[in-house]
């Protein structure tokens, strides 16, 4: 990559640094394409260094823009089905357990 970031016509980028980041990437690129590819990075550029200059001196680090608050319910201990209950529905049962078709070929 060439020595200077700085195109001397004003912009972030070069046209020479677009191209030769072109033929790292096996692209193909027209003169028309370089020259509209270093305005448009230049554009791109620019606008991560202004993100970049934000004084954020004053402000806390957060990991979301607005605060999270548990929105769950507390446990509570209900009833359940007994056994017999969650069984009596079922097409068969063996040993107090679901009994289903045998799907791996296996021998007990």
């Amino acid at each position: 990559m060439p020595e200077s970031t700085h195109d001397p016509a004003g912009g972030i980028i070069s046209r020479a640094e677009v191209e030769h980041l072109a033929r790292l990437a096996r692209l193909a690129v027209t003169d028309e394409e370089l020259d509209r590819f270093a305005t448009q990075l230049d554009v791109i550029l620019a606008s991560v260094a202004q993100v970049g200059e934000v004084a954020a001196a004053d402000i806390e680090p957060t990991s979301h823009a607005v605060p999270l608050t548990n929105v769950f319910r507390p446990d509570e201990i209900r009833p359940g089905l007994t056994q017999e209950q969650a069984l009596a529905g079922a097409p068969a049962s063996e040993l107090g357990r679901f009994q289903v078709p045998r799907i791996l070929g296996e021998e007990a």
